[in-house]
Parts: C-alpha cells; structure tokens; sequence
C-alpha cells in the first residue's frame, strides 16, 4: 500500500490513474541494471558466453568425429545451433533465481527500490527484460563460434537474438518466481536438478528428439528451450512458417504464464 501510496505522489498528474506499468518507472529500473552492468560485464559475460562455447566444441568434436550429419545437417552446425538455447537457458535461468534471491534477501535492494515510486511489477518486468536482452545477446556467441567452423552465415540470423530475448524473458521469470518460494538458496540445487537440467537435456540441443518415445516429444512441447532450439534452427537453415509461429506463441504464452506468477509470488514476498 505504501509503494501505490508513494506512486500517486510522484505521478506528477493529478486525477490520472496509475497504469499497471509506468514507463517511467519501468525505465528507471531498467536503467539502473545497464548501469551496474557496466561495472561487472567482464565477469558477467565471460561465464554466460565461454561455458556454451566450450560445450559447443568438446561436443561438436567429440560427437561429431562418430556422428557426421543429424538430420542432413553435419553436427558442428546442428550443435552450434542448438547451443545457442544454452546460452539463453543458462544466462537468464540463474540470473532469475540467484541474483533476485539475493538481492531481496541478502542485500534488501529491492526494499530500497520500492521506497521509490516503483511497485513490483515495473521492477520485476524491468529486471527480467534486462536478463532477456543480455540472453538475446549472450546467445550469439556460440553461433559466432559455429560459422568460423564452417557453419554458413543467413539472414534468418538476424531473428536469433530476438529469439533469445523472448525464451530468455519467460525464463528469466520462471527464476524469479523460484526465488520467491524457496526457503533457503540452497534449495535451488533441486530446481536445477529437478527442472533446469531435464529442460538442457530434452531440448532437442545435441540430439533430435524424433527418435525418442513419443512421450518425449510431447513433454517437449511445455518446454520453452525446446522451442527456441527450433526457432534458431529455422532461423539458419530456413523458416518453417507454421512451425515456427507455434514455436513463437508457445514462448508468448510461456512468458504470459511467468509474468503474473512472479509478479505475485514477489510481491507476497516483499509487501503482503
């Protein structure tokens, strides 16, 4: 209540509703996360871009001198594209659940930031589009790395980072909404056991799932990085309309999902 309080006096309009999201707000955020970016992106990015590429090469030579194509595509390049999902999976998922765990149970930030005319879904909405444009970003590394070993370049290339920014913003809130409900930080050993892991593994990344039990395949379709694997894969090799517009509304309702469950799952937290 007091956070709505504090909005309506800052709002600067007298008599005008408060929209659900203020840009202002909204901006004011989302700033301050480029800001302090800057002043750690070289740890920050190193971890998000050399582990996908490392996975990239020990399985795209490893594999790749038993298997040579998958699915017509030789495997450095089926691999490279797949990864890119890694990179988007792993820069958004722990950025959701452990800095946000952290920042509103160690360092009370978010207490600090909702003294401010902020309330909690400019905040989190912010942060999570900050996460999703470092993922979107992030993601191209390994497809950098993919086209010097002979992967073909495309202009469908160009829609991967926006590829990476909407798989990355509904992960990014699955994380968030995690960070609200567990009881220590520890406890996120089992959502990465549990969910992240499974989510890597059945994504389509290194190996079709085609050949799997149909059951696979259909659990598939509730897993965002499995879609975002197709969308790259599209993207590079050749679009897929109406496959592709199901991988996009799957992404859309599952960022529609997180959004409000975060949003909820936080503000128990922080104000109720």
């Amino acid at each position: 209540m007091s956070t709505t309080v504090s909005r309506a006096a800052a709002g600067g309009a007298p008599g005008r509703p408060l929209r659900a999201v203020e840009p202002a707000a909204f901006a004011g955020v989302f700033l301050r996360e480029t800001t302090l970016f800057r002043r750690v992106w070289p740890s920050s990015t190193f971890g998000a871009i050399v582990e996908p590429t490392i996975n990239l090469l020990a399985f795209g030579f490893g594999l790749g001198a038993l298997v040579s194509t998958v699915q017509g595509i030789p495997y450095i390049q089926f691999i490279g594209t797949g990864t890119v999902a890694t990179a988007v999976l792993f820069s958004s998922v722990f950025a959701g659940m452990f800095d946000t765990y952290v920042k509103r149970v160690y360092m009370k930030t978010y207490d600090g930031i909702l003294a401010a005319p902020v309330d909690v879904p400019e905040l989190f909405l912010a942060e999570a589009c900050w996460i999703a444009v470092k993922a979107g970003v992030f993601g191209l590394a390994p497809l950098l790395v993919a086209i010097v070993f002979g992967l073909p370049p495309s202009w469908g290339m160009l829609a991967i980072p926006f590829i990476g920014f909407l798989t990355g913003f509904g992960i990014a809130l699955m994380g968030m909404s995690f960070s609200g409900v567990v009881p220590s930080i520890d406890s996120f050993n089992y959502v990465q056991s549990a969910l992240v892991t499974p989510m890597f593994l059945l994504a389509g990344i290194f190996f079709p799932l085609q050949g799997l039990p149909s059951w696979i395949a259909t659990l598939a379709q509730v897993n965002p990085l499995y879609h975002c694997v197709q969308l790259v894969r599209d993207a590079v090799f050749g679009w897929q309309p109406a496959d592709d517009l199901w991988h996009v509304l799957a992404l859309v309702a599952f960022a529609a999902v997180m959004a409000p469950l975060a949003i909820r799952v936080l503000r128990r937290r922080l104000i109720d």
